[in-house]
């Protein structure tokens, strides 16, 4: 059962990535700049000091967002791998980084097809980076418990 739950997670996660990616981008901006406004208020309330330029900081939160969709999307997909017994960490590892990065490319050539989306070479290298520390996290982790039951 968990061997099936580990792959459900990061297919359903890959599933939230595309609808994500199949908003129109006036829906899209609509709830990033949402979630900016949540956060500069958060920030106004705790420093309410701080000048902001909203267009960068909107920026900035858009391309966190791909880095954090494709560091879990790393970390789910390195378990499910390893739970189905891939050997090794560092094979696993590389089969894992190479499903984000295809995974990540496609998903860039799908938003060449929505209204007012492009694909852009360096959100697939933010995607990327990603991916590849949430794949050096889930290894981290792992090798603790691992030292741990020994």
């Amino acid at each position: 059962m968990y061997k099936l739950l580990s792959w459900v997670a990061p297919v359903m996660w890959m599933a939230t990535i595309f609808y994500l990616s199949h908003q129109p981008s006036t829906t899209s901006s609509e709830l990033s700049s949402g979630i900016s406004e949540v956060i500069m208020h958060t920030i106004e309330t705790i420093a309410p000091d701080q000048d902001f330029n909203v267009g960068a900081f909107h920026h900035y939160v858009r391309k966190n967002a791909h880095f954090f969709a494709y560091l879990l999307l790393g970390i789910l997909v390195l378990n499910a791998l390893r739970s189905s017994n891939i050997a090794g960490y560092r094979r696993a590892a590389s089969v894992a980084l190479l499903i984000c990065v295809l995974y990540a490319i496609s998903d860039e050539v799908h938003q060449l097809f929505i209204a007012g989306r492009s694909g852009e070479v360096r959100d697939v290298l933010i995607d990327s980076a990603g991916a590849s520390i949430g794949l050096g996290i889930w290894m981290v982790i792992g090798r603790i418990v691992k030292r741990k039951k020994r």
